[in-house]
């Protein structure tokens, strides 16, 4: 930290004071930019005038550029008639989530094809401001705040594009949601797959089964860094949110027009459940009573019985979940599910007879089709991993593709919808170079560029095939992020590296421009800056990002192509 009076030092400290901005600096890069002109400079005569329709969006432009610029942007043109116009554009030409931004010395327009479409364009308008409008608070007075004269238009690739949040293994407190929602949203990232529950922890409450957070959210203890680390933190870590808590992080994410998608893991990944009530487990096989929350890593072998009981149970929890998630989607985990706890159990295999099924992989495929019709009854559908082509798909059920892109090319070549997330590729809790100073390096090493050229849509796929690729998601498992420091370091370049992927309409992978895209993140890091992102510089960890002596999994060598 620098002291008061001593100025800041290098080259990064004076591009931090830049205030001017371009058109081709912006993240994700849009479909096209025309250059028109005049700029248009805002002050304290510059009105909001916002159309039926776009009213959020103008609660969150005047909030936070009021505070980056200390301009009240009051409703209306101003006595001048400069104002930013945002309007929604009913004639279909743009497309939900696309948007036209206008600039010229009159002011700024933006048309969406939808509410969407104006909040995106409102965060590109950001963009062209600056990094300081970024800030919380005005930080140069005096400043001229002006946006250039540019048309952009622009429209997604992909209608999913999403980032998993792990808050079961380490738990993120519910500002530290809402924070990453806001980063989301300045990346045009419109899906939050939320993954609240696991064996290590129990995250939302249910007021029918008030144990699974009483009991089900702490643990006494936890591993640090990989299962096989001698270390441990001795330190009881948890946390759940309220059912007020979920109500507040899913408005706040609607009005960035960000979904949140639940996900409730079943059959596998449920000690947490079964410690909290032992009745959910193979209790003909082991002693249920003396599990706890777990507090190490891995694939558990203790899963829920294939029993009426459970089937009830967890109907239960979904009439809680559907209640606070209106999401379309509700995700149901269903990997990394050992069988060899139903092999040993007398009813497990009695469910099997009964039902005339399979074998055990017949089984989980009973347990995911139960719920895949429940849901659908019920107006939603389910998603889970692929490993919930084994043993055969329910019909409506869509899939999350992690293990490669294997399982999302069988699944649409099935007719399944697919979310393209392969753990080679976008996994980003996996280290981001090789050597010891990256902390804690787990599986194999996926740079900013790799993540620059990770396509979501394999060649493999017909044109009618590739229509069932909802788009993609980034993922953040967070065993070895225990804090929201560890988090940003892990997430960030590579998540705009990643949104830009998922947004823009780039050539194939080895065409991309990686050059330009790293002279564009030049003034991206600079935004990271001004949010207070603790992100990976491109020098490298700095000292106290690292993990030394922490045991890590890395794996060497190239992902393999499946």
């Amino acid at each position: 930290m620098l002291c008061a009076g001593f100025p800041p030092r290098g080259r990064a400290a004076t591009e931090r004071r830049r205030t001017d901005v371009s058109a081709a600096e912006l993240i994700p890069a849009p479909g096209a930019v025309r250059t028109r002109g005049a700029a248009f400079a805002l002050d304290e005569r510059t009105g909001l005038d916002a159309g039926p329709g776009t009213e959020a969006t103008a609660r969150w432009l005047r909030g936070i550029l009021g505070a980056a610029t200390g301009l009240a942007l009051p409703p209306g043109t101003g006595p001048h008639g400069g104002a930013i116009r945002l309007r929604v554009d009913d004639t279909g030409s743009l497309g939900p989530e696309g948007y036209r931004l206008s600039v010229d010395e009159a002011g700024v327009s933006v048309h969406g094809g939808g509410p969407a479409g104006v909040f995106w364009g409102a965060q590109t308008l950001r963009q062209l401001l600056g990094a300081e409008a970024f800030r919380r608070a005005p930080v140069t007075p005096g400043r001229r705040w002006t946006v250039p004269g540019v048309t952009v238009e622009d429209a997604p690739r992909f209608g999913w594009r999403g980032l998993l949040l792990d808050v079961a293994r380490h738990f993120l407190p519910k500002d530290g949601v809402l924070r990453y929602l806001d980063l989301m949203a300045a990346h045009k990232l419109n899906v939050l797959h939320f993954h609240l529950t696991d064996d290590q922890g129990w995250r939302v409450e249910i007021r029918r089964y008030p144990k699974l957070t009483e009991t089900g959210a702490w643990r006494s203890r936890t591993k640090v860094g990989h299962r096989a680390s001698p270390l441990w933190d001795e330190r009881p870590h948890g946390g759940f949110y309220t059912q007020d808590d979920i109500r507040e992080i899913v408005a706040y994410a609607a009005e960035r027009h960000i979904t949140v998608v639940p996900e409730i893991d079943v059959p596998g990944h449920s000690q947490a459940a079964i410690a909290a009530y032992p009745e959910l487990g193979n209790t003909d096989v082991i002693d249920t009573t003396a599990l706890s929350v777990w507090d190490t890593w891995g694939v558990n072998p203790n899963v829920l019985a294939p029993t009426d009981n459970t089937l009830r149970f967890y109907e239960g929890v979904l009439e809680e979940v559907l209640e606070l998630f209106p999401s379309a989607f509700v995700h149901l985990g269903g990997d990394e599910c050992p069988k060899d706890q139903w092999r040993s159990s007398a009813a497990a295999q009695a469910r099997i007879k009964e039902l005339g099924l399979a074998g055990e992989d017949g089984l989980q495929a009973w347990f995911i089709a139960h719920f895949d019709r429940w849901l659908t009854e019920r107006g939603r559908r389910l998603i889970g991993w692929d490993e919930i082509l084994e043993g055969g798909l329910a019909p409506g059920a869509a899939v999350s593709s992690w293990r490669g892109y294997g399982g999302g090319i069988a699944a649409a070549r099935a007719g399944h919808d697919v979310v393209m997330c392969p753990e080679q590729y976008v996994y980003l809790d996996h280290r981001q170079a090789p050597g010891e100073e990256e902390p804690v390096p787990i599986g194999f090493v996926r740079t900013l560029e790799d993540a620059y050229r990770f396509e979501p849509v394999p060649a493999r796929l017909t044109e009618d095939e590739a229509r069932h690729v909802l788009g993609t998601q980034a993922n953040l498992w967070s065993e070895v992020t225990e804090d929201q420091q560890r988090v940003d370091y892990q997430v960030f370049p590579r998540l705009a590296a990643f949104a830009e992927v998922a947004w823009s309409a780039l050539p194939a992978p080895a065409q991309r421009d990686f050059a330009g895209f790293e002279r564009r993140m030049a003034a991206h890091y600079q935004r990271l800056d001004a949010l207070g992102v603790a992100y990976r510089p491109p020098t490298g960890p700095r000292p106290w990002q690292r993990r030394p002596g922490v045991l890590g999994r890395p794996i060497e060598g190239t992902p393999p192509d499946k």
